[in-house]
């Protein structure tokens, strides 16, 4: 079985971060954000496709180094062609039902149990759904009684939606999805699934997590999110003087923390320096960064070898060379 991974974006909303780093391998509690999506496909998965359109290279430097226990193949787009469009591009790869992914998506659905529903319900695919109080900024799906999805809303006024189930950007699919897709630019959400739901496009609801780490907020929500699930880990490597304080659940890697206060949910790469009286809560800060005497950083990402100076104050903010 195949895996495909939507990751064609250019990660704008998390610039200047992805101006040197494509947000795929965007770091998440010490592991690339892609890493999220691969580990918990089903054993049966044997190939997992990624169709990229922005630094490619870098993305084939990673999975050439690091072994993620299926093959990796990289398909690159030379222009952006919509959800549809990457899937269309990859088709020659695709044999049978296989998982689809955005590839911004960290969540907790099971993925074995989604392959059995979608199997026993049958049709051309099956979508997580997600529920949210309030969907205006989602896509929304209607149901009827069994399950199979009716209809969709693209964003609508809360008091107008048809449920609070948004579409969670999982999905498993046939083969047969490939002959609905044109040729070109195409979204999967706009032009696709209102036309093939008498095939048989079905729902599939999950509990506990759900995040859409495209933003800043929602990268800092997701390692929230994974710490508070499964704890801190201090490294021992860490060198902790001058009565440096750590306070809630963190991640510390090989790095130097001199009399300062570190938490709650922070993640700090190896070879990071944190000086004496600087405070870092609820933020992640990426190999090499030195944070400055007095520095307060907060809710932001700090890239690496970027300088926080002496006494400054960085709030809900991505810090980063250009």
């Amino acid at each position: 079985m195949k895996a495909l991974i939507l990751a064609g974006g250019l990660g704008t909303r998390l610039r200047p971060l992805t101006y040197r780093m494509p947000k795929p391998l965007i770091p998440l509690l010490g592991r690339p954000l892609v890493d999220h999506i691969i580990d918990p496909l089903p054993a049966e998965v044997d190939t997992v496709v990624l169709a990229v359109s922005y630094m490619k290279d870098a993305l084939d430097a990673y999975f050439s180094s690091h072994d993620v226990g299926r093959k990796v193949v990289l398909v690159n787009e030379e222009a952006p062609l919509g959800t549809g469009g990457a899937v269309k591009n990859v088709a020659h790869y695709i044999n049978d039902t296989f998982i689809a992914f955005n590839g911004d998506v960290v969540c907790s659905v099971d993925l074995n149990d989604m392959l059995h529903h979608h199997r026993e319900h049958g049709g051309i695919g099956t979508m997580a759904l997600w529920r949210v109080d309030d969907p205006s900024a989602f896509g929304v799906v209607g149901r009827d009684s069994r399950g199979r999805i009716t209809s969709f809303q693209e964003k609508p006024a809360k008091e107008e939606a048809i449920s609070n189930s948004i579409n969670a950007g999982v999905y498993i699919f046939e083969k047969e999805l490939l002959d609905h897709i044109p040729a070109g630019v195409v979204s999967l959400e706009r032009d696709v699934f209102p036309k093939i739901l008498n095939k048989g496009l079905h729902g599939y609801e999950f509990k506990g997590h759900w995040i859409d780490c495209g933003t800043r907020e929602n990268i800092l929500v997701a390692q929230r999110t994974l710490l508070d699930l499964g704890g801190g880990r201090i490294s021992p490597e860490m060198i902790k003087e001058d009565d440096a304080m750590l306070t809630g659940v963190n991640m510390v890697q090989r790095s130097h923390l001199r009399g300062c206060r570190i938490g709650p949910h922070v993640y700090i790469e190896d070879d990071v320096l944190i000086s004496k009286g600087a405070e870092v809560s609820e933020s992640m800060v990426l190999r090499g960064a030195l944070i400055e005497e007095g520095a307060k950083v907060q809710g932001s990402i700090i890239g690496p070898d970027c300088v926080v100076a002496r006494g400054q104050a960085v709030k809900d903010q991505i810090v980063a060379r250009t």
